[in-house]
């Protein structure tokens, strides 16, 4: 470990149902504000599903000029949004320290852009394949959010895109802080984006029985809680700039967080469904615990994957048990999802954010609108309230469909 360089965060970007700025989406978080509403995208008339998590008045022609944004879809405007507020706050680009060919992104998203392959396809339906628009592949493939990003910047180290369902957000963060540690860049942008509240994401969705049928937004995304009964969509972007911690020493940045720790393996066990006994969240979180050199009581809080589906929060807190014996129950373990809804590929990124903010600021997220408690999910989920308390570590985990795991550790700068 002693040859590996620390790892800092400098810079944090986001739009999400919470709010289109970090100081905005924070603000609610810390308030207990729910983000979920009814689907204004497209008419539900007749559909089952109701309400997501969208985000709300977003324009983004302050950086986006009209033109253009007809040719980029909104899972990679939201990262371009997000991606300039934590590079603004990173300062890396008015710095001596400025050398593009070390500065990389990795920004991840789970789907692309399904509305736009919709439209155009009905599009071409009506008037043949060939008329589709000639943006449309460069609009839709799921890299182009991390391309773009690169693109406006003129950032030429490594520029990638994983694509891990649920836990895209945090493999991105996560691989990207390995870059860094290990020398490949100095600076990396990453995170995760996501817009597919679409009638056929929805439709999917709903179709596997994954979604929350209920109208009542205060009982839709309702992670730990005996009545919970699917996921809410929900959509934007997180970004973090990380930053190799002499080289933001040097160049006199604010060092807002450090990222410590980072586990990724997969389930192997089924396409959707978790491991009913959690033992790959457990093992990813023992990665995750190993790789920062900590140890599990080194863990002030946890920020669940905590989806509000039956299986995933019961097999969560299996998995936390597992790793934290008796002391999983003084762990704060609360969901941001009762507020966001599962942003899917971007879910990591946007909790990233939140976990640097609660460190920053020593205040833990509430798990709102928990009403009903499962002996299941008995852990301290920080019902309704958020609480002031001294953070040290934080862990964020994400949990995707075909058995994902990505953790991430961050800790006090």
């Amino acid at each position: 470990m002693e040859n590996k360089r620390r790892v800092v965060i400098t810079g944090l970007g986001t739009v999400n149902p919470t709010g289109n700025t970090v100081a905005e989406s924070w603000d609610s978080i810390r308030n207990g504000k729910c983000g979920i509403a009814a689907i204004t995208h497209f008419d539900t008339e007749n559909f089952t599903v109701k309400l997501a998590g969208e985000v709300k008045d977003f324009d983004p022609s302050a950086l986006i000029d009209r033109r253009e944004q007809k040719h980029l879809s909104r899972f990679t405007q939201f990262a371009i949004v997000a991606a300039e507020e934590a590079i603004t706050q990173s300062g890396i680009k008015e710095s001596n320290e400025y050398d593009p060919s070390r500065i990389g992104v990795i920004v991840s998203s789970g789907i692309g852009a399904l509305d736009t392959i919709e439209s155009e396809h009905t599009k071409a339906e009506n008037h043949g394949f060939e008329r589709v628009s000639p943006f449309f592949i460069p609009m839709t493939i799921s890299n182009m959010a991390a391309a773009n990003v690169a693109i406006r910047h003129g950032f030429k180290g490594m520029c990638t895109c994983p694509v891990t369902a649920c836990a895209g957000g945090s493999n991105a963060i996560g691989d990207a802080f390995h870059r860094v540690r290990d020398g490949y860049e100095d600076v990396m942008i990453a995170g995760g984006t996501e817009a597919c509240i679409s009638p056929l994401g929805i439709g999917g969705f709903s179709s596997m029985r994954a979604l929350n049928h209920s109208e009542d937004p205060n009982r839709a995304s309702i992670p730990f809680d005996s009545e919970r009964s699917g996921f809410v969509m929900g959509e934007g972007a997180g970004i973090l700039v990380m930053e190799e911690y002499e080289h933001a020493v040097r160049r006199g940045a604010k060092i807002i967080a450090e990222i410590v720790g980072y586990g990724a393996n997969c389930d192997a066990f089924h396409i959707t469904s978790p491991n009913p006994e959690g033992e790959g969240g457990a093992e990813c979180m023992r990665l995750a615990i190993m790789d920062a050199g900590i140890d599990p009581k080194d863990i002030s809080y946890i920020n669940a994957h905590g989806t509000s589906t039956h299986l995933n929060d019961s097999c969560e807190t299996k998995a936390i048990k597992a790793v934290f014996g008796d002391n999983a129950y003084n762990i704060p373990v609360s969901s941001t999802k009762s507020m966001t809804g599962h942003l899917l590929g971007a879910a990591g990124g946007v909790e990233a954010v939140f976990c640097v903010k609660a460190i920053e600021e020593g205040f833990i997220p509430a798990t709102i609108n928990y009403r009903s408690p499962d002996p299941e999910c008995d852990l301290d989920v920080v019902p309704n309230e958020g609480r002031n308390a001294e953070l040290k570590y934080a862990l964020s985990n994400s949990l995707g469909f075909g058995g994902h795991n990505a953790c991430l550790i961050f800790s006090k700068a």
